[in-house]
């Protein structure tokens, strides 16, 4: 099978860092095609970055159809334009903060998510709650921005382990989820630091879309995701209109 994994900003070392963490836990006869969004902010840090992070995302994702892949991961923990890009195509569509609290569920009864930036803190704690693990799960923010975690010099890692640290000890987390893709290459390493679960959003996207995929399902095509009613947008947005010749596509 072949799954898409789109970094929703526009730096492409981070793409880099996402398109290994996939790789290496994918099965045998799974390709990851990792992709780097053509437009929008160059990290994802609250909701104003994330509005204009979601037109670049659904551009990439209008390519499935040609590019015949099986699904695709929205690799941004913020679950990113999640709910448009199911509408928009026919493949399973995985967010990996879905994907990461689903899986740390079967593992653990109390865990943490630690994610970057204080802004991310409380848009993470409303997916929570849609998740429906809000009695389960708390948010961390190590307070470091997402590019630092690539910076050399930076202290961002340092940060980070504080406040795994303060998850163990005050919230008595049994699991950790790092709440960034840019986080994924530091799973092994935490792992073995601390000595429980570490999960990786990413990971865990890849291991669901190969298992929906397995299973036969794709996206329900009535209701919420059913596909968008075509009609005119206009100006700048006119490329997003849905069935628009040579645009977007009437489903993926």
């Amino acid at each position: 099978m072949r799954i898409l994994v789109i970094n929703p900003n526009t730096t492409q070392s981070m793409t880099a860092t996402i398109a290994d963490a996939a790789t290496r836990v994918a099965g045998r006869d799974t390709e990851i095609l990792a992709v780097t969004s053509s437009m929008g902010p160059v990290s994802i840090e609250g909701y104003y970055d994330e509005v204009f992070a979601v037109p670049g995302l659904l551009l990439e994702l209008a390519k499935a159809p040609a590019l015949r892949v099986d699904a695709a991961i929205i690799a941004c923990f913020d679950d990113t334009g999640l709910d448009a890009a199911r509408a928009l195509a026919d493949i399973p569509v995985i967010g990996i903060c879905e994907a990461a609290v689903s899986a740390t569920a079967f593992i653990a009864q109390k865990f943490t998510i630690v994610t970057t930036m204080e802004r991310s803190r409380l848009p993470l704690e409303h997916l929570v709650q849609r998740y429906g693990m809000s009695s389960r799960c708390k948010v961390r923010a190590a307070d470091i921005p997402v590019l630092s975690l690539e910076e050399a010099g930076s202290n961002a890692r340092e940060r980070l382990r504080e406040e795994i640290s303060l998850a163990l000890r005050q919230d008595r987390a049994e699991a950790i989820v790092l709440g960034c893709a840019g986080m994924a290459d530091l799973t092994a390493e935490l792992r073995a630091e601390f000595g429980v679960p570490v999960i990786d959003g990413v990971a865990a996207a890849v291991k669901q879309a190969e298992a929906l995929v397995s299973m036969g399902l794709s996206t329900a095509k009535r209701g919420a995701y059913a596909t968008p009613v075509a009609k005119p947008y206009r100006g700048l947005l006119d490329m997003f209109q849905p069935g628009r010749s040579g645009g977007m596509p009437e489903g993926g």
